[in-house]
């Protein structure tokens, strides 16, 4: 007689609490507190991810691993791209462009190693073989039959090629890292559509052509039919191997764009109860197994070129995406101010109320839900933007814009969480505007800004009670956003908008890897400075919903804001993170915002089920 524990090598448990880890599919429990038994169940969901810095259709995709190493493309945006972009399980970073701008190819291999093959332009199909290494592409084998609409599988040194117009073709080809050569014919003429696998077990299902539910598998020197996809469709994508794949999206004649999610075991099809988000066509697909997916760009009934991403995955977790929501007003609308602390526990403090001379001293501090208004500041002070220095309870601000016309202040003050008192003054440029603050009450940095002579690049140390000055930075600039510590810090951003990035050791600044968009009136403050987010800011009179993360390397998008902003507080870290107030969309005398948007990055949880007699 089978017995649960014959099946699991255990008993069933007793607990107070539900488990939170180290638990399989299937074990189930006893949970006193609720006189319930309780089970760990599979579960199958898309959820959103980050966009792609170039929205597009048609484009194709590589990998490595299921949803945290994947590649994209080519494409049209409008207009034919070489655009390559490199996906780490959180966002989109720019990678070495295509030698040949193309679209509607077929792509292979992995995030490292990858292909891209066929295409168009021209009309009547490219020969072209591109092969990527990590940081760019060269020139590979030329396919034998000039095709685009082509689907593909299988390695950089092993591909397939299969499918394709005009006019709608039957032929396959096989890559073996240097040439190609002819292989096995289709039985069915085919374009658009989706494959699995490997060269020598190889996968395509959906397309248009007649039927457009056709499967047929590929041994490495033929095809064979097997099951018909439940919902027939082209421009859909496709991921997993040949006994167990994933088809999700495309389009089904005449014009209806797909949701449904269908799995295959290797006979058959079955559409799985996870539906994408969006009914898209012609976007880019990739995934290793049946368990992990990616679908990016393309094109739904609504929007014409998507950047968005979408994940799927198949696991005993359940998958909560990152993302920004809305969190409690500031009690006075303002911009240009200054922000400190973290989420729960943030702070928010002068800045202009409507316009410029506007100088406000408004304290507030934040708990995660409501902003409540505490002491004010001892010099009404604006343009306080890309400050963060120091929390809630031990907060400084440095310099501003003072009442009087012009003038730059060197007064600074200190919060203690109830009160302001007066901290030593900084010593370069009689006072300056827009530095780029980061650092801790005690150990704080000022860097850059602007002075009574214009944009600077001095830079000073904090140590609790006077400023020194230091090495200067690389480039002047105001309007500057700092992240980080008196010994690793990071400046971001400049007026009149520039991507420039320095980072900051305790002595020297050093230019690093530009800003993916030219900004200034970031918001940043949110993390450290090899794991970091920065979110909006302007350029010129309009403000961005743009929100992208630094791993202290490279740049990459992240889920955007609720509403396009710039030159507000913030705080926090790249998982858990605010922002308050601000300048919104369209400038002008009222521009100062009360919103606060509260950033949550992806958790991951057990998807624990009560077990019922129904």
């Amino acid at each position: 007689m089978t017995t649960y524990r014959n099946i699991h090598g255990r008993a069933i448990q007793s607990l107070a609490t539900d488990p939170t880890e180290s638990v399989s599919e299937g074990q189930i429990w006893y949970n006193t507190a609720s006189d319930t038994f309780k089970s760990i169940v599979s579960s199958q969901a898309w959820s959103s991810s980050a966009s792609l810095n170039t929205a597009r259709i048609q484009l194709s995709g590589a990998l490595a691993s299921p949803n945290t190493a994947s590649l994209a493309f080519g494409g049209d945006a409008p207009g034919v791209t070489g655009a390559t972009e490199e996906y780490n399980g959180s966002g989109w970073s720019n990678g070495g462009s295509l030698s040949t701008a193309r679209r509607l190819g077929a792509g292979a291999g992995t995030q490292t190693a990858a292909l891209y093959f066929g295409g168009n332009p021209p009309a009547s199909g490219a020969t072209t073989t591109e092969e990527y290494g990590g940081a760019s592409w060269t020139s590979g084998g030329a396919l034998p039959v000039a095709k685009g609409g082509l689907a593909g599988c299988g390695l950089q040194t092993a591909a397939l090629a299969f499918g394709g117009s005009p006019p709608t073709r039957d032929t396959s080809e096989e890559y073996d890292g240097s040439s190609w050569t002819a292989g096995g014919s289709l039985s069915v003429a085919f374009e658009d559509a989706a494959g699995a696998g490997t060269q020598t077990a190889g996968l395509k299902f959906g397309g248009r052509g007649t039927p457009t539910q056709t499967t047929e598998k590929y041994d490495g020197s033929s095809w064979t039919t097997s099951g018909l996809m439940n919902t027939g469709r082209g421009y859909l994508g496709g991921a997993g191997i040949q006994t167990a794949a994933l088809g999700y999206g495309g389009m089904t004649l005449p014009s209806t764009y797909q949701t449904a999610t269908e799995e295959y075991d290797g006979t058959s099809w079955t559409t799985t109860p996870a539906t994408m988000g969006t009914g898209i066509r012609q976007f880019g697909g990739t995934g290793a197994t049946a368990s992990g997916a990616l679908a990016f760009g393309g094109e739904s009934a609504a929007t014409a070129f998507l950047g968005t991403t979408e994940e799927y995955n198949k696991s005993i977790n359940v998958i909560t995406a990152a993302a920004w929501s809305s969190g409690g007003s500031l009690g006075t609308a303002r911009y240009q101010m200054g922000g400190a602390g973290d989420l729960p526990a943030g702070l928010a403090y002068g800045g202009f109320g409507t316009s410029i001379p506007g100088n406000t001293n408004k304290t507030e501090e934040y708990n995660g839900t409501s902003w409540s208004e505490q002491n004010d500041m001892s010099n009404p002070r604006g343009q306080c933007s890309g400050q963060h220095i120091g929390t809630q309870t031990a907060a400084l601000a440095a310099g501003g814009t003072l009442p009087g016309s012009p003038n730059y202040g060197s007064a600074c003050e200190e919060y203690d969480g109830t009160s302001w008192t007066a901290g030593g003054a900084l010593t370069e440029d009689s006072g300056r505007s827009y530095v780029a603050g980061f650092g801790t009450q005690t150990a704080g940095v000022a860097g850059g800004g602007y002075a009574q002579t214009g944009a600077t690049a001095n830079s000073e140390e904090y140590d609790g009670s006077s400023w020194t000055a230091g090495n200067n930075m690389n480039t002047a600039r105001n309007s500057a956003s700092g992240t980080g510590t008196q010994t690793a810090g990071l400046a971001v951003g400049q007026y009149p908008g520039t991507g420039t990035v320095e980072e900051y050791d305790g002595t020297n600044w050093t230019s690093v890897t530009t800003y993916p968009a030219g900004r200034f009136g970031i918001y940043g403050g949110m993390g450290t400075q090899t794991d970091c987010l920065y979110a909006g800011g302007s350029a010129s009179a309009t403000r961005t919903t743009e929100t992208f993360g630094y791993d202290g390397t490279s740049w990459s998008t992240r889920p955007a804001l609720g509403t396009a902003l710039s030159s507000g507080a913030s705080g926090g870290t790249s998982s858990s993170a605010f922002i308050a107030g601000g300048r919104g969309s369209p400038p002008g005398p009222t521009a100062g915002v009360t919103t606060t948007e509260e950033f949550t990055g992806e958790t991951t949880s057990l998807n624990v089920k009560t077990l019922t007699q129904s």
